[in-house]
């Protein structure tokens, strides 16, 4: 009977560690992109995060599926999760406003409840999670300021990308429930491979990495981007996929903007407006809500 609370506490705060990780990455692929070009910096990324969770898994003991089915669904959830997202807000960061960037890629949740709906219908559809998802919405805009939204229709170009990459990500979130079962370690590997191997030569061929001097910033950034935002963040990504469901692990992109918001007020020494602090209770009750365990399953475990 105590197994659900103590399971359930563990997902939210993994779903809090995976919110900072991520939230973190904005930064680190703003400074990456001023002397890396796009798809080399997110060549690199996979290809240190890919590298380093082989080493993690022949360390765990573990061995990565043979079969062609298996690195046929890694190579689609590198596609989906890692290599047009990830690729798409790199390119647009070099333009767009970060604020306006945030807002768009946090509507991840809106995107996974629609495919839900209309298309996979693998979870449970209901009002309580309806409801998280417009409130998680809500207080975004209210935490950012709407008066960020002024922006929309500029640099329209980048917007779409991010628009795209966030519809990407929604569903990778749902096509990621496909290695339920599977230690969460070996579908964050086996994607990350195929993203490098899919991103490397087109990099050696657009960029010609060879010539370019990035700037020390940038490879702290990129190692940042790769070992925290996307190796780790990947590991917990994947295990809540298992626990919480694809709508209730895109909560986090929710959580990522107070997340932003608080680091600048504790670190940067920048205010947070009186709308906010509502903003971060719409936020709190978004997920909240999203993250919920069903009636059903409270008593499906407690037996």
């Amino acid at each position: 009977m105590t197994s659900e609370p103590t399971n359930r506490t563990t997902d939210l705060c993994l779903l809090l560690l995976l919110s900072t990780l991520w939230g973190s990455s904005y930064t680190f692929i703003k400074i990456g992109v001023e002397t890396i070009p796009p798809v080399t910096l997110i060549a690199a990324r996979t290809l240190i995060t890919g590298s380093l969770l082989l080493v993690l898994v022949k360390a765990r003991g573990l061995s990565l599926p043979r079969d062609r089915a298996n690195w046929g669904r890694f190579l689609f959830q590198a596609c989906l999760n890692s290599v047009f997202p990830f690729t798409l807000i790199a390119w647009a960061e070099q333009t767009t406003d970060a604020g306006l960037a945030t807002i768009l890629n946090s509507t991840s949740p809106i995107f996974t409840f629609l495919l839900t709906v209309l298309i996979t219908r693998h979870e449970a559809v209901t009002g309580r999670k309806l409801f998280g998802v417009l409130a998680g919405l809500l207080g975004v805009c209210l935490i950012i300021g709407f008066e960020v939204l002024a922006g929309v229709g500029h640099q329209a170009l980048a917007q779409i990308a991010i628009v795209v990459a966030t519809i990407s990500y929604a569903g990778a979130a749902i096509f990621g429930r496909n290695f339920r079962g599977m230690d969460p370690m070996l579908p964050a590997a086996g994607s990350m491979v195929c993203g490098a191997i899919l991103l490397i030569p087109v990099s050696l061929i657009v960029d010609r990495p060879w010539t370019l001097t990035p700037a020390g910033s940038s490879l702290a950034a990129l190692l940042g981007l790769s070992v925290l935002s996307t190796a780790l963040a990947f590991v917990i990504y994947f295990r809540l996929l298992q626990t919480l469901g694809s709508v209730g692990t895109t909560a986090q992109a929710y959580m990522r903007v107070p997340i932003g918001i608080a680091i600048g007020v504790l670190f940067l020494e920048e205010r947070l407006m009186p709308m906010a602090w509502l903003g971060l209770v719409c936020v709190l009750a978004g997920v909240i809500a999203m993250t919920w365990p069903d009636r059903t399953r409270i008593v499906t475990a407690g037996r």
